[in-house]
């Protein structure tokens, strides 16, 4: 497996484009004949885009995704649901293909109507600037950003067992109300493998658990939470080879989203170990990289090892405070700062010096080894900064 160039136009075939008006953008995307699988939000508020998506992708097959940023169109009742066909249908007419086979999505800011004579403007100069080139793909993750600070996107190409190189591109935005139940923003895929939408949706499932579903920025749950995969089965057959590419491709996703959290200064990144069973991991690792307590500390660069080894008693995951163990690390530095129960940290000056260096870095590593099993799981996770408030106080001002 090796990553390459141009996201999701490093599939043949794919176009893409990414148009911006003011503070509204509109990307869409182009994987003809497409086999197709989703993962959306669990949040019972939910927004028409994800209603729509929903009822479109039940046959597996979606050929165009427009999304837009700028406006979630969540909470705006029949008006929304009708935006968000709208934009669907007016994708469909200019592509001589059916609604049903359009996805949509939208990111932004919730309980405000949809601002549709920009929205048609925008899908028309996007359909005008379709391309198949990583101009294309880079400018579709740009028109998806709201406070991000960059755009997110990244491809692989990997050998299937058949000896056929099969590609995955893929883009993803999110910054604010990031936490598991799929980690808040929009993430869409594209690929030539060939699969059923069945076994689309069982590999994005497993990809989307190692991946998103570790993300916490705030805790915040999305209304608008979407994974869209599209496979135009050019290539070789799905095998594990697949999975493991795509699995690699989202979590490098993942830990760009955690990296790009609101105000973040700092990416964390929470690995358990030695969990009684793979449930048990999860909850650990997420309620430690959730922990606002935890988040301010390390922004403030103080080794708190009270506060991690909190942050694992709550989770309820089954722990033993006398087998708990915690390493700290970032580049080429590790300490042990809790070692089966006991603060290692207050016996010796140095390690102590040591950690609160580590904790100065931008990637902080903390590793907890519960004692009680083989089970792993990572998480990840920022800092949470002055910046954070400020961003989040100001948000529809």
């Amino acid at each position: 497996m090796k990553i390459i160039k141009g996201g999701i136009c490093s599939v043949d075939g794919v176009k893409a484009s990414g148009v911006c008006k003011g503070k509204y953008g509109m990307a869409l995307i182009s994987n003809p004949d497409s086999a197709a699988a989703a993962v959306f939000t669990s949040n019972k508020v939910v927004a028409a885009p994800v209603i729509l998506t929903r009822e479109h992708i039940k046959d597996g097959a979606i050929s165009v995704l427009v999304a837009n940023s700028g406006n979630a169109n969540c909470f705006t009742g029949e008006q929304g649901q009708k935006d968000a066909y709208k934009m669907a249908e007016d994708v469909a007419e200019k592509l001589n293909i059916s609604p049903q086979q359009v996805g949509v999505s939208s990111t932004g800011v919730i309980g405000r109507k949809m601002p549709m004579e920009i929205i048609g403007e925008l899908i028309q100069k996007g359909i005008d600037a379709l391309e198949h080139s990583a101009e294309g793909s880079a400018n579709a993750a740009k028109a998806i950003m709201t406070t991000d600070t960059y755009y997110k996107e990244l491809s692989v190409e990997t050998t299937l067992n058949d000896g056929k190189k099969v590609r995955i591109g893929g883009i993803c935005k999110g910054s604010g109300m990031i936490a598991p139940n799929m980690g808040t923003m929009l993430c869409f895929i594209t690929t030539d493998i060939k699969a059923t939408p069945q076994e689309l949706e069982s590999s994005l499932k497993k990809a989307v658990d190692e991946s998103f579903n570790m993300v916490v920025v705030d805790g915040d749950e999305s209304t608008n939470d979407t994974v869209i995969i599209m496979a135009n089965r050019k290539s070789g057959k799905i095998d594990e080879n697949f999975q493991e590419a795509l699995n690699f491709l989202c979590i490098k996703l993942a830990r760009l989203l955690a990296r790009d959290g609101e105000g973040a200064t700092k990416l964390i990144e929470v690995a358990i170990k030695g969990a009684y069973n793979k449930e048990d991991a999860r909850k650990a690792a997420r309620s430690v990289v959730k922990s606002p307590l935890v988040k301010t500390a390390v922004f403030g660069s103080d080794p708190n090892w009270g506060r991690i080894v909190a942050a694992v008693g709550y989770s309820g995951a089954q722990m033993d405070p006398d087998k708990i163990s915690v390493i700290l690390s970032s580049d080429n530095e590790e300490v042990n700062i809790v070692n089966q129960g006991k603060v290692k940290a207050f016996e010796n000056t140095e390690e102590l010096h040591i950690a609160e260096k580590i904790m100065q870095k931008e990637e902080i590593k903390i590793m907890v080894d519960l004692g009680l099993g083989n089970d792993s799981a990572t998480a990840f996770g920022c800092d949470l900064s002055y910046d954070y408030v400020k961003i989040n106080a100001e948000y529809t001002t």
